[in-house]
């Protein structure tokens, strides 16, 4: 089994002829969108129509294969200037479509009877949902030069403010114990069985981040209020509704999810207490201790284990499941270790052209890696199900984004916790997984606040380090309550999360919230109705690419706006909860 992934279906480097052959037909297609947008007036609606998806469907297909070599190169090694080169190259190629393709979405927008002449054609038909959308949301599309001018300024800005926190986060040297280790090398410490270690290992990182603190304050922002003036001019009321409109998702689903949170906040602060007493402290828990394993959970893994452990479970759940999940590990889609310039967390790539994906991750052997494995082999197994999808329909947004990652976990746990007979084992992966929903719940929650705080100051406010820590620690507060130790919450959270740093991409926060729970809905059903079920679980999948979060939970029988379904999801976590406090007899 190899220990990093293997780019060859892509490309085997910048200089070959297939790559040099892609960007010309890059160019080439390109070329045609221009001219396409120069004769909109003397197309009949049903020829613009299917104009556009033809070219559509081609553009996208090389610009993604394209940017995902660029980008997987850039991610394995941040120091890679020729990756680094050519993304920019490829972002300024695409600016050069911004234009062209406003005035052909507006064009789109302005057919009358649309919905008759996709009616009839079937390509048409097929790519309904895609175009629908085009023109419910061409109210939120500028003139042609704004168009223009936003996509050529993006490449300068947001774009690359991003990619300075990527680089600065992923070459920072932390100094601990002497040894100059990476940032993601010293955050993984927290999962160590030993307290000592635990403890220096988090002092050690926060006194690193002043090294990088006021150039990545630059960058967040930047960023946000780059963000906060394109979402005025194209006429959201605010950067939140922007991007539940780009979730396909109702203001009522998000304040019926954050209702049932806030509910069972003080429920998930008697965890955090709980543990705490268990681990020796009096009142809240340390930050330092929120990973720290419990039980029998001191044991490490190598990447055979984990493989040979996650085919276990799968195996009895799906064989599609089981045989991506085994590629994956046997074909080299995945880079496992931490190492000097690669950026640090996990993530899941869909390499749609192979009908494949890339999935990089930081593994140290612990448990928690297993866990990760299977959340990022969930993206892959979404990606394989809207694979039969046609290309333009194979995009999902991203609350559902984290649909089959956390009903990966829910499955790998529920199913552990399920065989476990010894009370000691039990009790590692009871709290292993209150340990995950702890973060996808009230951490996830506290950077909600947090990102609302930045959106709501920016407009006004230049804010320095020390303010964006002070907001860090606030909705930390708001979030945990007295479940951690006030004097031991981590103020740099703002600074090492690559999910703030996105100009288009913002509160990436609540989707694995909604992932967590809706993960947990989706089981509940499996567990109903058995073996029949996974097929409509696929189905629900597959039409994530196709409808909106709502008609793809329908799919299931589930709605999204009745905050009693969120109840249920976290009512099975706090069942767990009850049980952690009485294996560790806090009262």
């Amino acid at each position: 089994m190899n220990k990093q992934w293997d780019l060859s279906i892509l490309y085997s480097g910048f200089d070959t002829p297939e790559f040099q052959a892609d960007m010309a037909a890059f160019d080439e297609a390109i070329s045609e969108v221009i001219a396409f947008s120069e004769k909109l007036s003397s197309l009949t609606p049903e020829e613009l129509l299917v104009g556009y998806i033809k070219l559509e469907t081609k553009v996208n297909a090389l610009a993604e294969k394209l940017f995902i070599y660029a980008n997987l190169r850039y991610s394995a090694n941040t120091a890679d200037t020729e990756a680094q080169g050519t993304m920019g190259v490829l972002m300024g190629k695409l600016s050069a479509v911004a234009a062209p393709s406003a005035a052909t979405n507006k064009a789109i927008a302005k057919i009358e009877n649309i919905e008759e002449i996709i009616d009839k054609n079937p390509l048409l038909k097929e790519h309904s949902y895609r175009l629908l959308t085009i023109v419910k949301n061409s109210k939120h599309l500028l003139s042609d030069a704004e168009e223009a001018l936003f996509s050529e300024m993006n490449i300068s800005g947001a774009s690359a403010w991003s990619d300075l926190q990527s680089s600065l986060t992923s070459s920072l040297k932390v100094d601990y114990k002497g040894d100059k280790i990476t940032l993601s090398g010293v955050r993984n410490l927290a999962y160590d069985p030993d307290a000592t270690v635990r403890r220096e290992a988090f002092e050690a990182e926060l006194a690193a981040y002043p090294q990088i603190e006021t150039a990545t304050a630059f960058a967040l922002n930047s960023i946000k209020l780059q963000v906060i003036g394109e979402a005025a001019r194209r006429g959201y009321a605010s950067p939140l509704a922007k991007a539940l409109d780009n979730s396909a998702m109702k203001q009522e689903t998000l304040d019926a999810l954050l209702t049932a949170m806030q509910e069972y906040m003080p429920a998930f602060r008697r965890y955090l207490r709980a543990k705490a007493h268990a681990l020796g402290h009096e009142g809240g828990l340390p930050w330092y201790d929120l990973f720290a394993p419990m039980g029998k959970s001191d044991k490490k893994y190598t990447t055979e284990d984990a493989r040979d452990y996650l085919l276990g479970i799968f195996g009895k759940f799906d064989t599609e499941l089981h045989d991506m999940v085994k590629e994956a590990f046997d074909n080299s889609w995945i880079d496992f270790f931490p190492r000097e310039g690669k950026v640090g967390g996990a993530f899941d790539c869909a390499v749609h052209c192979a009908g494949q994906s890339r999935v990089l991750t930081n593994f140290d052997g612990s448990f928690s890696d297993i866990v990760t494995l299977a959340h990022e082999l969930g993206h892959s197994f979404h990606d394989r199900q809207v694979y039969k999808n046609s290309p333009l329909n194979r995009d999902y947004s991203m609350p559902v984004a984290e649909t089959a990652s956390t009903f990966n976990e829910t499955l790998v746990m529920n199913t552990a916790i399920a065989e476990c007979t010894d009370r000691d084992t039990k009790l590692a992966l009871i709290e292993s997984q209150l340990m995950d929903a702890t973060q996808v719940i009230v951490d996830i929650y506290s950077r909600y606040l947090f990102e609302a705080s930045v959106f709501a100051a920016r407009p006004t406010e230049f804010l320095s380090a020390d303010r964006m820590c002070q907001l860090m620690l606030d909705a930390q507060r708001r979030a945990y309550g007295d479940g951690l130790d006030e004097n031991t919450l981590h103020p740099y959270m703002w600074l090492c999360k690559g999910h703030y740093y996105s100009g288009g991409l913002s509160f990436y926060n609540y989707p694995y919230a909604f992932g967590a729970l809706f993960a947990r809905g989706i089981y509940a059903k499996y567990l109903e109705e058995g073996k029949p079920f996974v097929e409509t679980y696929k189905k629900m999948l597959r039409a994530t690419g196709t409808s909106t979060v709502e008609d793809a939970a329908l799919v299931c029988g589930i709605d999204l706006t009745d905050v009693n379904f969120w109840r249920s999801g976290l009512e099975s976590m706090k069942e767990q909860i009850d049980e952690f406090c009485e294996l560790v007899d806090y009262r």
